[in-house]
């Protein structure tokens, strides 16, 4: 027997699961229909549960304490988020790269000069199809 052998683990018995375990009867599986409806309802009665919280703690004047950054910050699913504070990206309609530029005839955005040789080649039919692809309405002067 060689040395590989010898520290070989091919050979030895490797079990995937536990010998102790036993499985609860009572448990049943969800769908993710139902996972996602009772995440839902916990994040709604949480925040409904701060809302009161923040409704008692109010002082007589009317004036309420600062709230927490716990408190604020949105959930994955919550519809409660913020709009961007960012401006939105702009691509480029053939490439799909970032396009900081457009093309004053058609309204197509492009990355650099190269794509702007082969929009000025476009029929204007294709350019209205681009600009249907990006979803604005065209209009191609």
């Amino acid at each position: 027997m060689s040395l590989s052998e010898q520290f070989s683990y091919l050979q030895s018995p490797r079990p995937f699961k536990n010998p102790k375990y036993i499985k609860n009867a009572n448990r049943r599986t969800k769908n993710l229909k139902a996972v996602l409806a009772q995440e839902r309802e916990r994040e709604r009665q949480e925040r409904e549960r701060r809302r009161q919280e923040k409704e008692e703690s109010m002082d007589v004047d009317g004036e309420q304490r600062e709230p927490t950054p716990e408190e604020e910050m949105p959930t994955y699913s919550s519809i409660e988020a913020p709009p961007s504070v960012l401006p939105p990206r702009r691509y480029c309609d053939i490439t799909g790269l970032e396009g900081p530029y457009t093309d004053p005839a058609t309204g197509l955005r492009y990355h650099d000069k190269s794509i702007y040789e082969l929009i000025k080649g476009l029929s204007s039919t294709a350019a209205k199809d681009y600009l249907v692809a990006r979803g604005v309405n065209p209009i191609v002067r």
